[in-house]
């Protein structure tokens, strides 16, 4: 070899060696010794493809009859690959891309030579690329699941002194990475108070994933959380992704995390302790890092004590609690609120806005507000509706004791018009759904206080745009 060509051999940054019509090596410049960890010494005059071209990616062997270096010889062809792997003195491997170009001389082929790179780093890039890529599309998928699904309950608004004391802990905890059990009574805004937690964080270009564990069927929560691949039971036609993998570097709030079975629990605490856990149906480790906020109308304490819930888990979850006041406690806050709903409800209905008057505020304040929050939203939608943009038409229980008008017992004879049946129907569904606690599904749920089909009474409470 003359001086000139070794001398651009030595200067190239990719990987060179020259074979001949047999396969052993005749010349090998530095950057492919560098590349494999082997000397030229060890490699000129030997098969250049049992050291470093004997096994395909996933380690099974490389025969040469199969290998394109050597078919560039035999062929007198130009090949070049980017999907393989060569090995490293030391056992280890690193992906390549190769071009095996022919000798050949007076029509003869004399052998090759093999300019290869290194194509780590691109790898690496490119699964990183497709991580993110999948990642937004599941946020994607979500985010439009939440926008078909989503009613606005406003934001955290008010100024009582019960309010200030919750945003005081929201801006203590956001900060940090600490899990977070937010407390309550149904409707007093448990989900605002995460999506605030997860705004002030460093987690805050993700997305927040929300589960409310009381709508998830008993045999799905496990695909729910971590997701199946398909095949692993009978419906599950493609792999699914869990809501653990679409909250992948951001914050997942469970609500109602006591209705979640006690059997699943530990799997859930696993995901906590390991940042760890495995698709229904695989076998493979996935590893994620996410913040958990959840929230539950239950006292956790007693319902561990009791045996119900998981003192582990419970002592996991319980780091900063923070416990949401109900309505009554905050009246102060109710003409901030009503005065939001009012403008919400006037621009989703595309009516004239009514005069919320002080008439109308002494009224709401008179009340007691069981359903808190989100029944305050319900007063305001219906009385918007009724006024048709003059002042605004309450339709509250005279009695503050009295939440909901008690359905009339049926006398021999009497006849219930269309609409008169309707109410009755939502009045006793809106009874099962309060005695039960918002709770439909499980044990101690509406659907079995009713003697219903789950799937028969979640389309009843749509149908009469009910709230469980």
């Amino acid at each position: 070899m003359n001086y000139p060509t070794r001398l651009i051999l030595d200067s190239a940054g990719e990987g060179i060696y020259g074979l001949d019509s047999e396969g052993y090596t005749t010349f090998v410049n530095p950057a492919a010794q560098r590349m494999t960890g082997y000397t030229e010494e060890e490699m000129i005059g030997t098969c250049q493809h049992k050291m470093v071209h004997h096994s395909r990616p996933d380690g099974t062997p490389y025969s040469h009859l199969d290998c394109p270096i050597y078919a560039a010889f035999k062929d007198g062809k130009v090949y070049s690959i980017s999907n393989e792997v060569f090995w490293r003195k030391d056992g280890t491997s690193f992906p390549v891309e190769y071009t095996s170009t022919p000798i050949i001389k007076n029509g003869k082929c004399l052998g090759a030579v093999v300019v290869f790179n290194d194509i780590s780093k691109r790898k690496k890039d490119e699964e990183e690329i497709i991580k993110l890529k999948r990642q937004l599309e599941l946020e994607n998928a979500y985010l439009n699941q939440e926008i078909l699904e989503a009613k606005s309950y406003g934001e955290i608004i008010g100024r009582s002194p019960a309010l200030r004391a919750i945003l005081s802990q929201i801006e203590l905890v956001a900060p940090t990475e600490a899990n977070v059990l937010i407390t309550g009574e149904s409707g007093t805004g448990k989900e605002l108070i995460a999506r605030e937690i997860h705004n002030r964080s460093s987690r805050k270009k993700r997305t927040l994933i929300k589960v409310n564990c009381a709508s998830i069927p008993k045999e799905l929560y496990e695909s729910e959380f971590f997701g199946h691949i398909k095949g692993a039971f009978t419906g599950a036609t493609r792999d699914r992704a869990g809501r653990f993998e679409m909250a992948d570097g951001g914050t997942l709030f469970l609500d109602e995390i006591g209705e979640i079975p006690l059997e699943l629990q530990s799997k859930l605490l696993r995901v906590l302790q390991e940042s760890a856990y495995e698709k229904v149906g695989d076998d493979k480790t996935r590893r994620v890092d996410v913040r958990i906020i959840v929230a539950t109308n239950r006292n956790l304490k007693e319902e561990s004590q009791a045996g119900r819930f998981r003192q582990d888990l419970f002592y996991r979850l319980n780091v900063f609690p923070i416990e949401a006041p109900p309505l009554r406690e905050r009246m102060e806050d109710i003409p901030a609120l009503a005065d939001h709903f009012l403008r919400s409800a006037t621009k989703k209905l595309n009516v004239p806005e009514p005069r919320l008057t002080q008439a109308n505020i002494q009224d709401l304040q008179a009340y007691d507000w069981p359903g808190n929050i989100r029944e305050l939203q319900n007063v305001i939608d219906r009385a918007v509706i009724l006024s048709k943009g003059r002042k605004l038409l309450l339709n509250l229980p005279t009695s503050p004791n009295k939440k909901y008008p008690s359905p009339v017992a049926l006398d021999e004879g009497v006849v219930f018009t269309d609409e008169e049946m309707k109410a009755r129907e939502s009045l006793n569904l809106i009874s099962a759904l309060k005695r039960c606690k918002g709770k439909v599904t499980g044990p101690s749920g509406a659907a079995e206080l009713l003697k219903m089909n789950p799937t028969t009474l979640y389309s009843r409470i749509k149908k009469l745009n009910l709230k469980a």
